[in-house]
Protein backbone atom coordinates (compact mmCIF):
# COMPACT_ATOMS: atom_id res chain seq x y z
CA UNK A 1 0.00 0.00 0.00
CA UNK A 2 2.79 2.34 0.78
CA UNK A 3 4.28 2.01 -2.93
CA UNK A 4 2.22 5.35 -3.84
CA UNK A 5 4.96 6.96 -1.77
CA UNK A 6 7.43 6.15 -4.49
CA UNK A 7 5.54 9.24 -6.89
CA UNK A 8 7.35 12.43 -6.10
CA UNK A 9 3.84 14.06 -5.59
CA UNK A 10 3.02 12.39 -2.99
CA UNK A 11 6.28 12.60 -1.39
CA UNK A 12 5.65 16.05 -1.18
CA UNK A 13 2.18 15.64 -0.02
CA UNK A 14 2.57 14.00 2.71
CA UNK A 15 6.11 15.65 3.84
CA UNK A 16 3.76 18.64 3.92
CA UNK A 17 0.96 17.24 5.37
CA UNK A 18 3.23 15.70 8.15
CA UNK A 19 4.32 19.09 9.45
CA UNK A 20 1.01 20.78 8.92
CA UNK A 21 -0.29 17.82 11.59
CA UNK A 22 2.51 18.53 13.95
CA UNK A 23 2.12 22.65 13.96
CA UNK A 24 -1.98 22.32 13.97
CA UNK A 25 -2.04 19.76 17.02
CA UNK A 26 0.58 22.17 18.77
CA UNK A 27 -1.33 25.62 18.73
CA UNK A 28 -4.76 23.83 18.24
CA UNK A 29 -3.98 22.59 22.05
CA UNK A 30 -4.01 25.83 23.06
CA UNK A 31 -7.13 27.54 21.28
CA UNK A 32 -9.63 24.34 22.11
CA UNK A 33 -8.27 24.50 26.20
CA UNK A 34 -8.48 28.51 26.19
CA UNK A 35 -12.04 27.90 24.40
CA UNK A 36 -11.06 29.88 20.91
CA UNK A 37 -12.28 26.59 19.58
CA UNK A 38 -13.88 29.07 16.08
CA UNK A 39 -11.07 31.47 15.98
CA UNK A 40 -9.34 28.79 12.78
CA UNK A 41 -12.74 28.93 11.02
CA UNK A 42 -12.51 32.77 11.14
CA UNK A 43 -8.87 33.39 10.55
CA UNK A 44 -9.55 30.95 7.42
CA UNK A 45 -12.15 33.24 5.86
CA UNK A 46 -10.04 36.25 6.85
CA UNK A 47 -7.00 34.55 4.93
CA UNK A 48 -9.08 34.01 1.57
CA UNK A 49 -9.71 37.62 1.24
CA UNK A 50 -6.19 37.80 1.22
CA UNK A 51 -5.53 34.78 -1.54
CA UNK A 52 -7.55 36.67 -3.52
CA UNK A 53 -5.54 40.26 -3.25
CA UNK A 54 -2.80 37.65 -4.28
CA UNK A 55 -3.84 36.41 -7.45
CA UNK A 56 -5.48 39.31 -8.54
CA UNK A 57 -2.09 41.39 -8.09
CA UNK A 58 0.04 38.20 -9.45
CA UNK A 59 1.38 37.58 -5.95
CA UNK A 60 2.07 33.99 -4.22
CA UNK A 61 -1.27 33.84 -2.46
CA UNK A 62 0.16 32.52 0.29
CA UNK A 63 2.80 35.61 1.05
CA UNK A 64 -0.19 38.10 0.83
CA UNK A 65 -2.45 36.20 2.87
CA UNK A 66 -0.08 35.59 5.45
CA UNK A 67 0.21 39.48 5.92
CA UNK A 68 -3.59 39.91 5.26
CA UNK A 69 -3.99 37.46 8.47
CA UNK A 70 -1.74 38.46 10.34
CA UNK A 71 -2.79 42.42 10.27
CA UNK A 72 -6.16 41.04 10.56
CA UNK A 73 -5.18 38.77 13.55
CA UNK A 74 -3.41 42.17 15.24
CA UNK A 75 -6.97 43.93 14.93
CA UNK A 76 -8.52 41.40 16.53
CA UNK A 77 -6.69 41.71 19.30
CA UNK A 78 -6.93 45.58 19.15
CA UNK A 79 -10.82 45.19 18.90
CA UNK A 80 -10.67 43.10 22.00
CA UNK A 81 -8.80 45.73 24.08
CA UNK A 82 -11.06 48.28 23.18
CA UNK A 83 -13.76 46.28 24.84
CA UNK A 84 -15.43 44.26 22.00
CA UNK A 85 -16.03 40.70 22.65
CA UNK A 86 -13.77 38.73 21.23
CA UNK A 87 -16.52 36.18 19.30
CA UNK A 88 -17.99 39.85 17.92
CA UNK A 89 -14.36 40.95 16.82
CA UNK A 90 -13.38 37.65 15.14
CA UNK A 91 -16.70 38.19 13.44
CA UNK A 92 -16.19 41.31 11.81
CA UNK A 93 -12.77 41.11 10.37
CA UNK A 94 -14.39 37.15 9.15
CA UNK A 95 -17.25 39.44 7.37
CA UNK A 96 -14.38 41.50 5.74
CA UNK A 97 -12.01 39.09 4.26
CA UNK A 98 -14.94 37.28 2.75
CA UNK A 99 -16.00 40.37 1.81
CA UNK A 100 -12.50 41.00 0.09
CA UNK A 101 -12.53 37.95 -1.50
CA UNK A 102 -16.08 38.64 -3.51
CA UNK A 103 -15.25 42.08 -4.22
CA UNK A 104 -11.89 40.29 -6.10
CA UNK A 105 -13.66 38.01 -7.48
CA UNK A 106 -16.28 39.50 -8.96
CA UNK A 107 -13.78 42.17 -10.59
CA UNK A 108 -11.28 39.69 -12.08
CA UNK A 109 -11.06 37.07 -14.79
CA UNK A 110 -8.85 34.00 -14.87
CA UNK A 111 -8.37 32.90 -11.76
CA UNK A 112 -11.58 31.36 -10.37
CA UNK A 113 -9.80 27.24 -10.17
CA UNK A 114 -7.08 28.63 -8.25
CA UNK A 115 -9.22 30.24 -5.32
CA UNK A 116 -11.69 27.47 -5.24
CA UNK A 117 -8.43 25.09 -4.45
CA UNK A 118 -7.43 27.16 -1.69
CA UNK A 119 -11.42 26.57 -0.66
CA UNK A 120 -11.20 23.29 -0.96
CA UNK A 121 -7.20 22.48 -0.52
CA UNK A 122 -5.15 20.97 -3.28
CA UNK A 123 -2.56 19.16 -1.10
CA UNK A 124 -1.28 16.88 -4.15
CA UNK A 125 -0.38 20.20 -6.04
CA UNK A 126 2.09 21.20 -3.09
CA UNK A 127 5.05 22.32 -4.94
CA UNK A 128 8.77 23.10 -3.27
CA UNK A 129 7.94 26.39 -2.51
CA UNK A 130 4.77 25.62 -0.86
CA UNK A 131 7.09 23.06 0.98
CA UNK A 132 9.77 25.07 1.88
CA UNK A 133 7.52 27.88 3.01
CA UNK A 134 5.52 25.05 5.00
CA UNK A 135 8.62 23.82 6.53
CA UNK A 136 10.32 27.60 7.51
CA UNK A 137 7.06 29.31 9.12
CA UNK A 138 6.47 25.71 10.62
CA UNK A 139 9.69 25.76 12.47
CA UNK A 140 9.11 29.41 13.41
CA UNK A 141 5.62 28.69 15.14
CA UNK A 142 6.83 25.45 17.07
CA UNK A 143 10.39 27.56 18.32
CA UNK A 144 7.87 30.29 19.21
CA UNK A 145 5.71 27.57 21.54
CA UNK A 146 9.11 25.91 22.54
CA UNK A 147 10.66 29.28 23.60
CA UNK A 148 6.96 30.75 25.65
CA UNK A 149 5.52 27.20 26.25
CA UNK A 150 5.65 27.57 30.39
CA UNK A 151 4.29 31.07 30.02
CA UNK A 152 1.36 29.96 27.30
CA UNK A 153 0.28 27.07 30.03
CA UNK A 154 -0.30 29.60 32.41
CA UNK A 155 -2.19 32.07 30.66
CA UNK A 156 -4.33 28.96 29.06
CA UNK A 157 -5.01 27.94 32.03
CA UNK A 158 -5.57 30.85 34.80
CA UNK A 159 -4.57 34.15 33.05
CA UNK A 160 -5.84 35.89 36.36
CA UNK A 161 -2.84 34.23 38.65
CA UNK A 162 -0.42 34.79 35.60
CA UNK A 163 -1.20 38.64 35.52
CA UNK A 164 -0.41 38.50 39.24
CA UNK A 165 2.78 36.83 38.44
CA UNK A 166 3.83 38.84 36.49
CA UNK A 167 3.34 37.03 32.90
CA UNK A 168 2.62 39.46 29.82
CA UNK A 169 -0.89 38.25 28.61
CA UNK A 170 -2.16 40.75 26.52
CA UNK A 171 1.60 40.24 24.79
CA UNK A 172 1.20 36.35 24.83
CA UNK A 173 -2.70 36.37 23.32
CA UNK A 174 -1.26 38.40 20.92
CA UNK A 175 1.23 35.76 19.50
CA UNK A 176 -1.15 32.81 20.29
CA UNK A 177 -3.42 34.62 17.74
CA UNK A 178 -0.72 35.66 15.19
CA UNK A 179 0.85 31.81 15.47
CA UNK A 180 -2.70 30.66 14.69
CA UNK A 181 -3.11 33.20 12.00
CA UNK A 182 0.27 31.52 10.44
CA UNK A 183 -0.72 28.16 11.35
CA UNK A 184 -3.92 28.40 9.36
CA UNK A 185 -2.20 30.21 6.39
CA UNK A 186 0.20 27.59 6.25
CA UNK A 187 -2.52 24.74 6.38
CA UNK A 188 -4.69 26.15 3.50
CA UNK A 189 -3.07 24.42 0.53
CA UNK A 190 -3.53 20.61 2.39
CA UNK A 191 -7.23 21.33 3.40
CA UNK A 192 -8.54 24.42 2.40
CA UNK A 193 -10.20 27.54 3.85
CA UNK A 194 -13.65 25.37 4.44
CA UNK A 195 -11.74 22.48 6.71
CA UNK A 196 -8.56 24.16 8.05
CA UNK A 197 -10.42 24.40 11.55
CA UNK A 198 -10.92 21.19 11.74
CA UNK A 199 -7.77 20.28 11.61
CA UNK A 200 -6.53 22.46 14.59
CA UNK A 201 -9.40 20.85 16.63
CA UNK A 202 -10.46 17.62 15.69
CA UNK A 203 -7.12 15.49 16.83
CA UNK A 204 -7.17 17.94 19.99
CA UNK A 205 -10.58 16.66 20.67
CA UNK A 206 -9.35 13.45 20.19
CA UNK A 207 -6.53 13.54 22.55
CA UNK A 208 -8.64 14.91 25.17
CA UNK A 209 -10.39 11.54 25.23
CA UNK A 210 -7.49 9.97 26.54
CA UNK A 211 -4.73 12.07 27.94
CA UNK A 212 -4.28 13.24 31.29
CA UNK A 213 -1.24 15.61 30.79
CA UNK A 214 -1.16 19.05 29.21
CA UNK A 215 1.89 17.82 27.71
CA UNK A 216 0.06 14.61 26.67
CA UNK A 217 -2.67 15.91 25.40
CA UNK A 218 -0.36 17.92 22.80
CA UNK A 219 2.11 14.71 21.99
CA UNK A 220 -1.37 12.58 21.43
CA UNK A 221 -3.04 14.99 19.36
CA UNK A 222 -0.26 15.20 17.31
CA UNK A 223 -0.16 11.19 16.99
CA UNK A 224 -4.08 11.30 16.46
CA UNK A 225 -3.70 14.16 13.21
CA UNK A 226 -0.42 12.48 11.93
CA UNK A 227 -2.59 9.08 11.48
CA UNK A 228 -5.41 10.79 9.77
CA UNK A 229 -2.94 12.96 7.27
CA UNK A 230 -1.50 9.62 6.34
CA UNK A 231 -4.45 7.14 5.90
CA UNK A 232 -6.88 10.05 4.19
CA UNK A 233 -3.81 10.56 1.51
CA UNK A 234 -3.93 6.93 1.06
CA UNK A 235 -7.45 7.03 1.14
CA UNK A 236 -7.60 9.62 -1.49
CA UNK A 237 -5.01 8.30 -3.55
CA UNK A 238 -6.95 4.62 -3.93
CA UNK A 239 -10.45 5.69 -3.77
CA UNK A 240 -10.07 8.84 -6.18
CA UNK A 241 -11.38 11.67 -3.19
CA UNK A 242 -10.26 15.02 -2.45
CA UNK A 243 -7.36 14.76 -0.19
CA UNK A 244 -8.46 17.50 2.30
CA UNK A 245 -11.64 15.82 2.87
CA UNK A 246 -10.25 12.43 3.29
CA UNK A 247 -7.90 13.48 5.95
CA UNK A 248 -10.49 15.69 7.83
CA UNK A 249 -13.01 13.15 7.59
CA UNK A 250 -10.84 10.32 8.96
CA UNK A 251 -10.09 12.45 11.71
CA UNK A 252 -13.56 12.97 12.59
CA UNK A 253 -14.11 8.97 12.45
CA UNK A 254 -11.25 8.72 14.79
CA UNK A 255 -12.44 10.69 17.29
CA UNK A 256 -15.59 9.07 17.14
CA UNK A 257 -14.31 6.07 17.32
CA UNK A 258 -12.59 7.11 20.54
CA UNK A 259 -14.98 8.78 22.12
CA UNK A 260 -17.19 5.49 21.90
CA UNK A 261 -14.62 3.28 22.99
CA UNK A 262 -14.11 5.74 26.25
CA UNK A 263 -17.73 5.72 26.84
CA UNK A 264 -18.32 2.03 26.56
CA UNK A 265 -15.50 1.31 29.03
CA UNK A 266 -16.50 3.69 31.88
Amino acid sequence: MLEIFQYGFMQRALVAGLMIAVICSAIGTFIVLKRLSMIGDGLAHIALGGIAIGLFLNVYPVISALIFSVLSALGINSLKRARIYGDLAIAIFFSAGLAVAVVILSISNGFNVDLFSYLFGSILTVNDTDLQIIFGLGILVLGAVFIFYKELFYTTFDETSARAGGIPVEKLNTLLIVLTSVTVVVSLKIVGVLLVSSLLVVPVATSLQVSRSFRGTILSSMVFAVFSVVSGLIISFYFNLAAGGAIVLTSVIVFLIVMIYKNSAG
